[in-house]
Formats: structure tokens, C-alpha cells, sequence
């Protein structure tokens, strides 16, 4: 039986995204209200790219209100974790989809989408399911607790076409670690938008947050 397997236009649509930026900041919405200035302020700050997850009732409504009001983003959908959830995700206006994991019925409808997946793996194993579809572009995922840059920097050696983006207890202060390694295109971090700075409304806070962490991994 022959498999599907991804098209190499969705690796390279992975590869623009994760260009754009040093890092994808991970956001979790309580409203859609405070989406739309928490999102202008990364983007001012020099993050394009946007990862809200589906861990909120709100994520679905933001993922539209950013889509339609923020063209000059590239808002995703993190925290998919079926192919429901992946389409109501791309009906809302996500350009692209984060996994925590991978299953066979995610892998499959990566492949079918239009909007391409970057599937989440935690082992060598779970990489090479997706290897065997045709991906080569993985979120790494947690990545502190699953063996940090140590463990992508081992896995380069037997799959040195595979590239990740590193997510889960990264912080600023971390970041280059992962960066400075070959194999990483980019990291995912929820550092950007600490609970304080929202509750205070301070959406300057949170750019100055951003130009600072695109000025300290840049350069």
C-alpha cells in the first residue's frame, strides 16, 4: 500500500514562516478582546508570527478577529490535537497549524490541507512516523523536559535534512541554546506575554518585551 505523503511545497511554507522571526510567541487568549492588542504589539515588537492555542473557548474567535484585522501577521493555531478541531481552525483564518503531538489522522490531514502542519514530536520514533509522510519540519515538543538542545543536537546526526522548532519551557534567557544549533529554524515562547503586563493593560510592556528578545537573539 502506498502512503501519502506531504508535498514539498508545505516543507517550504514551513520554512518561510519560521523565517520570519527568531521566535513564535505561543498565546493563550482568555477573550478576544485582549487578542487584538497583545497580537499588534508582538508585531510591532518584530514578531509576524503568531501561535494561539486552542486551550480557550476564546482561541477560534481571536484566530478570525487577527486574521481579518491583522493581514500583515501570519496567525496559527496551536494546541490542534484532531482533525475537527484542525478545520474549524482553518475555517476561523489560521495561515498554519501547531501540534502538540502526532497521530496518524493529523499526519493524514496535514497532507490534505491546504494549510500546512507542523506536527509535534517528543521521540525519534514519533519523528520517523512522520518521515515516513513526507515531514521534515517538526515542533519539538516539551522540548526542556525532552532533552533540550542535547537531544536535537543528537538527532541531527542521523536526520540531518530534519529541522524543529523547539517549544516548552523556553525562556529568553535560553533561547540561544536552541538557536545556535544547526537543525532549529526557530523556538516557541510564552515568555513574551507575562499575565501582569495583560492585566495591566500595558501593551507597550509587551512590545518592548518583543523588540528586546528580536534584538538579543538576532544578533
Amino acid at each position: 500500500m502506498t502512503l501519502k505523503t506531504l508535498p514539498e511545497t508545505t516543507t517550504a511554507q514551513i520554512d518561510a514562516l519560521c523565517a520570519l522571526a527568531p521566535v513564535i510567541p505561543v498565546l493563550t487568549f482568555n477573550s478576544a478582546a485582549e487578542a487584538l492588542p497583545i497580537a499588534e504589539a508582538l508585531v510591532e515588537g518584530g514578531l509576524p508570527v503568531l501561535e494561539v492555542t486552542l486551550r480557550t473557548e476564546a482561541a477560534l474567535e481571536a484566530i478570525q478577529l487577527l486574521a481579518d484585522k491583522l493581514p500583515e501577521a501570519r496567525i496559527g493555531a496551536g494546541t490542534i490535537a484532531n482533525p475537527a478541531q484542525y478545520q474549524a481552525a482553518c475555517e476561523a483564518g489560521a495561515s498554519f497549524i501547531v501540534t502538540p503531538g502526532s497521530t496518524r489522522e493529523l499526519l493524514e490531514t496535514g497532507i490534505e490541507s491546504p494549510i500546512p502542519l507542523l506536527p509535534g514530536i517528543q521521540t525519534i520514533s514519533e519523528m520517523m512516523e512522520g518521515l515516513q509522510r513526507g515531514y521534515r519540519r517538526f515542533k519539538f515538543f516539551p522540548a526542556s523536559v525532552a532533552g533540550g538542545p542535547a537531544a536535537l543536537k543528537a538527532y541531527g546526526g542521523p536526520f540531518p535534512d530534519v529541522r524543529f522548532c523547539p517549544t516548552g519551557g523556553i525562556r529568553l534567557e535560553t533561547a540561544s541554546d536552541y538557536l545556535s544549533l544547526g537543525n532549529v529554524m526557530c523556538v516557541g515562547g510564552s515568555w513574551l506575554t507575562p499575565a501582569e503586563l495583560i492585566a495591566q493593560q500595558n501593551w507597550a510592556g509587551i512590545r518592548d518585551i518583543a523588540r528586546e528578545t528580536v534584538q538579543r537573539l538576532q544578533d
